[in-house]
């Protein structure tokens, strides 16, 4: 059973968020936000998809001011839609879309309180930042109280204040404090309709931030509703399973009330996805508990590897390895090892069913291949994992599971099963087997899942926004020929970003970023640092191409 953080209910606008509702579903528009008719649009198109709140960005004051005619362009259609206003840097921008939608983002890392290259905070300046944050966001706090008006408190790895990174560095530490700091002035002025969340790129570091988010909540008695989502995602098959993973883990340990899938594709594709991960996970039996921690039996805030016996394999690969029933014909990844049932007895393997698994019969340092129950099967997978170590076995396990489902839907269901094992150290191997998917597929998948996880790297890593109405250039076509141009640099992360606002600093990690600047116009990064800008978009991808080659990391196919 899933046991559930209980919070208190949001409402934004009719809907309610958090409480006994179910889990909600949102997106962002990625039009301009001044072009009132394509956004409305666009809102619609959302809505009739299946979302349940729609995002669109406010930069400044006059896009906030349009949200108003949006709104009104939406009603005139017969559509009632909650609205959430995106702000970064304008807090004047978000007390005017207070007054006018039924939601406001805002990110602490850079309202207020933003990096201006400052360090060595002493205690005082550290309160005395704390008091000008206060002072600064009291007028919304006043605004969202008068119009109902709900407030996210949003924390983006990379775009953490240098206050926050002087006292915790750019950690899930960092990002939870950061977003505390608010929900506490919030607190102490009464108002509660707050929602949290913490985004990252990075699934590991999204997933820890989260926990450590409902932690610390518990420890000082909130009880605020979380959205869940991994930003950044990219596209295809990468995108979904990032995101299924990162969301399909923290829902099926009872941590989540609203997500959104972040695809570098047209917006509405994210809600199909969206809708195949929540009914995935539910309507598997579910409750709430007063503290959801008592589940985990490993460091839930920080990866720890778990210590298993090596086994005979017979290959060279260190787990987790990935495992197939039939060779692949085409893919350029091959598995680590192709077995069927007979040759798992000659392997000298153990064979258990998840439904009749029976520890107490384990009496050698026999491998393990553990089969995954029909439906939800991560928390059966979990719970085998917990009982070898209680009874301090040490089997290596290989999870299998056969799936009658195939191509997306397969990826989702794949990826929350599998996926979350491997994010928190368990696992030496993966066996994805369906009889409607070839092998490339099933093995493609099982390598997509391992690097998701951060446990395997096998392919190049795209980090890229799914953009919204700040991009000025067409991101979609840059992702595909970055893509064509540098699949083949394996380990390689690669960031494109929509913009500046959110480019530089939640690209933290990438070792290269392509950033849009303005109309047409692309910057190039080699870690944090901007190497190049101002480069048309037309010659922006060979540019690129030629940075990683000056930085060393090229590799010709």
């Amino acid at each position: 059973m899933i046991r559930s953080f209980l919070t208190h209910e949001v409402k934004v606008g009719n809907l309610g968020i958090g409480g006994e509702n179910p889990v909600r579903i949102q997106s962002m528009t990625n039009t301009n936000t001044m072009d009132t008719q394509a956004t409305a649009e666009q809102c619609i198109s959302l809505f009739e998809a299946g979302c349940e709140l729609v995002r669109i960005t406010a930069p400044g004051i006059k896009e906030a001011e349009n949200l108003a005619a949006i709104k009104a362009a939406i009603k005139s259609r017969g559509y009632e839609i909650p609205l959430i206003a995106d702000i970064h840097y304008s807090p004047k921008a978000a007390e005017v879309a207070a007054a006018l939608v039924e939601k406001v983002r805002i990110n602490p890392g850079n309202y207020t309180d933003r990096n201006r290259g400052k360090i060595n905070f002493t205690d005082a300046g550290y309160h005395e930042a704390l008091e000008k944050i206060k002072e600064n966001i009291s007028p919304l706090i006043s605004l969202c109280k008068k119009h109902g008006t709900a407030l996210r408190i949003g924390s983006n790895h990379g775009s953490l204040s240098d206050r926050i990174m002087d006292r915790f560095g750019d950690t899930p530490e960092g990002m939870v404090e950061s977003a505390l700091e608010f929900a506490r002035i919030c607190r102490d002025e009464d108002f509660h309709q707050i929602v949290f969340s913490m985004k990252a790129s990075n699934v590991r570091v999204m997933v820890y931030a989260t926990r450590l988010l409902v932690k610390k909540m518990m420890d000082e008695g909130m009880t605020y509703p979380v959205h869940l989502g991994v930003t950044e995602a990219g596209d295809a098959t990468q995108g979904r399973v990032k995101s299924a993973l990162g969301i399909g883990a923290l829902l099926s340990e009872g941590i989540g009330n609203t997500i959104r899938v972040s695809l570098t594709e047209d917006p509405v594709n994210e809600i199909p996805v969206a809708k195949k991960i929540v009914q995935y996970i539910y309507p598997h039996d579910s409750g709430f508990s007063e503290n959801i921690f008592e589940q985990y039996f490993y460091p839930p805030f920080e990866f720890q590897q778990r210590t298993s016996l090596a086994g005979d394999f017979g290959v060279e690969q260190k787990p987790p390895l990935v495992i197939a029933s039939t060779k692949p014909a085409k893919s350029s990844l091959q598995p680590d090892l192709v077995l069927d049932t007979q040759k798992i007895d000659k392997m000298g393997f153990s064979s258990f069913d998840l439904d009749a698994a029976e520890l107490i019969k384990l009496h050698s340092s026999k491998p393990l291949v553990l089969s995954g129950a029909e439906g939800l099967a991560v928390l059966g997978f979990r719970n085998f994992m917990k009982k070898m170590e209680e009874k301090h076995f040490a089997n290596a396990v290989i999870f299998r599971k056969h799936y009658e489902s195939f191509g997306e839907e397969l990826g989702i269901e794949a990826a929350i099963d599998f996926g979350p094992l491997f994010l928190d150290g368990f696992g030496d191997g993966i066996w994805i087997e369906s009889e409607k998917s070839g092998s490339d597929e099933l093995v493609s998948l099982s390598f997509d899942i391992l690097q998701a996880s951060g446990a395997r790297i096998s392919k190049t890593e795209f980090i890229a926004c799914p953009s919204c109405g700040r991009t000025q250039y067409n991101i979609r076509a840059a992702l595909q020929k970055i893509k064509a141009a540098t699949s083949h640099l394996t380990g390689l992360k690669i960031a494109v970003m929509g913009c500046i606002v959110n480019g530089p600093g939640e690209m933290a990690d990438a070792d290269y970023g392509y950033v849009g600047m303005g109309a047409g116009k692309v910057a190039l990064y080699k870690g944090k640092h901007q190497v190049a800008k101002g480069i048309d978009e037309v010659d922006a991808v060979e540019a690129l191409v030629n940075l990683i080659k000056e930085g060393g990391d090229w590799k010709n196919l």
